[in-house]
């Protein structure tokens, strides 16, 4: 089985605003309301890709009732906590302008919540996959992904995280099988910035001596690089295409890399799968299907280096 894990799910007000200008009465051309976070974008990714997740988390209020309600609508297995006292997240994000969102701050979860979460992972088995992605609510510690890792640790279950900051390399002495920085979290981590494929590679090695097994480093423009633990290097340039929609894109990755590995347990697959999903997902206003993802394939695997 697959989990994600979602701590401060949302509703993301997902909203096309053609000439938007600060200070002015905007209009949009184009909206939708839809359940978001990093982890639940992963599961609809899979679920895309026609492979089974099961979604964790916290949910809160009226806006947690319509995150559960459309997990529901998707098919999406889920088993999130209720907590009681305040809502779920409204994000806002301009779709048309890239990397411009407003992001909400999520409910107070209580020690009791926090621990029926905590205690869910007990249950993991071998053979497991476990996907840990997304901001954490303020009312959670820094370093509450080390506390899951610590209870998976030793038994044979693959780990990928997904964040950024120092909570990321604190997670190095628990060994992940992934972790998916971008190359703007790469740079902040050794204050440095990069512009192009190649450089990003001796840092993936850093990161590798520190315990991380597999590194998967996007670069948005320019495409992608996968360092393996077994010493291989995989590097592809990114498919044209139109840019429609950048949120969740690096969500899909991590859903394509995940299904392609699950599949053949071959690395190259699952970089050309984290790829193609990313990439068809970000000329897409929703997350790419199934057959947008085939014929990404295509084009990815001749830019392959």
């Amino acid at each position: 089985m697959i989990y994600t894990v979602t701590l401060n799910p949302s509703l993301d007000y997902m909203v096309e605003v053609p000439e938007f200008q600060l200070g002015r009465t905007n209009r949009t051309e184009w909206e939708e309301l839809k359940v978001g976070g990093k982890g639940i974008n992963v599961s609809l990714l899979l679920k895309n890709l026609c492979v089974e997740s099961m979604a964790l988390g916290f949910a809160g209020g009226f806006t947690g009732d319509e995150i559960l309600r459309q997990l529901e609508d998707f098919n999406i297995c889920n088993n999130f906590i209720k907590v009681a006292e305040g809502n779920s997240r409204i994000n806002v994000k301009l779709v048309n302008e890239e990397g411009t969102e407003i992001n909400g701050q999520g409910p107070v979860i209580s020690v009791e919540e926090e621990e029926r979460l905590l205690e869910q992972f007990k249950q993991v088995q071998a053979g497991d996959v476990v996907i840990l992605s997304g901001s954490i609510p303020p009312s959670l510690s820094r370093d509450w992904y080390l506390k899951v890792m610590k209870i998976l640790q030793k038994r044979e279950i693959l780990v990928v995280l997904d964040m950024a900051g120092e909570g990321l390399l604190k997670a190095a002495e628990y060994a992940p099988f992934l972790i998916k920085p971008n190359h703007h979290e790469l740079g902040e981590l050794f204050g440095t910035s990069f512009s192009r494929r190649g450089e990003v590679v001796p840092y993936g090695y850093k990161l590798q001596k520190m315990g991380f097994r597999n590194v998967l480093i996007s670069l948005a423009g320019e495409g992608a690089v996968l360092l393996t633990e077994d010493g291989q290097l995989f590097s592809a340039a990114a498919p044209s295409g139109v840019l429609k929609n950048s949120v969740g894109a690096g969500d899909a990755m991590v859903a394509g890399f995940v299904a392609g590995w699950l599949e053949r347990q071959d690395y190259e697959w699952a970089f050309l799968m984290a790829v193609a999903s990313g990439s068809a997902s970000a000329f897409s206003k929703a997350f790419a299907t199934r057959q947008e993802i085939e014929e990404m394939l295509k084009k990815v695997q001749n830019s392959k280096e």
